[in-house]
């Protein structure tokens, strides 16, 4: 079975619970996703209904062509969606995949839902889909999600100069950060250190 049928399983430990997106979570998305910080470096930025339209069915596009699988993230304590993440540029013959387009609602901010998110995708693509790298990229200017990615077991690369446009027309420089699979049993001891 290709990664684009294997990756969009249902994911879920104690505390989150991930699930491919459907049109049925349009409503609940949209309640999260109209903060308008959570797209400060985001590379779609969402302001009104129609942009939260473009990228909902661009979410529900990509996924069902396996171009990228985007997952609705489930707070389990609360009961809410809190976000979205992805698995993208899956490149299944070089055994690499990256996850990205990473979200949270206000309310889930510095709880520990990104480490449990992160864990449950990292896991999947280690252990069942058989990676040998997963990736990671944001904007350099971004150093709560730099933070974040350190603090979850993964190396920093190197930045790539004026990578894309971003909304508004800045060029962004992207930094990557990588977690390879023979480094996959101590990051996993570390995230689920705490648990």
């Amino acid at each position: 079975m290709s990664w684009a049928e294997q990756a969009p399983a249902v994911l879920e430990n104690a505390y989150v619970r991930l699930h491919p997106v459907t049109e049925d979570d349009r409503e609940g998305v949209r309640a999260v996703a109209m903060d308008p910080a959570i797209w400060r470096y985001f590379v779609a930025a969402v302001h009104d209904d129609n942009d939260f339209k473009v990228f909902f069915d661009t979410a529900l596009a990509d996924t069902a062509a396996g171009r990228r699988i985007v997952f609705v993230v489930t707070d389990k304590e609360s009961g809410r969606i809190a976000g979205s993440m992805c698995y993208g540029n899956l490149a299944e013959a070089d055994a690499r995949l990256e996850i990205g387009w990473s979200w949270l609602g206000r309310d889930f901010r510095g709880k520990g839902v990104n480490r449990q998110v992160k864990c449950l995708l990292l896991e999947h693509a280690f252990e069942r889909l058989g990676a040998e790298r997963v990736e990671f990229k944001t904007d350099v200017l971004n150093e709560q999600a730099r933070r974040g990615l350190v603090n979850i077991g993964a190396t920093e690369e190197g930045v790539l100069r004026s990578f894309n446009y971003m909304p508004g027309g800045r060029r962004r420089d992207a930094v990557y950060y990588s977690i390879l699979k023979a480094e996959w049993p101590g990051v996993k001891e570390r995230l689920t250190a705490a648990d």
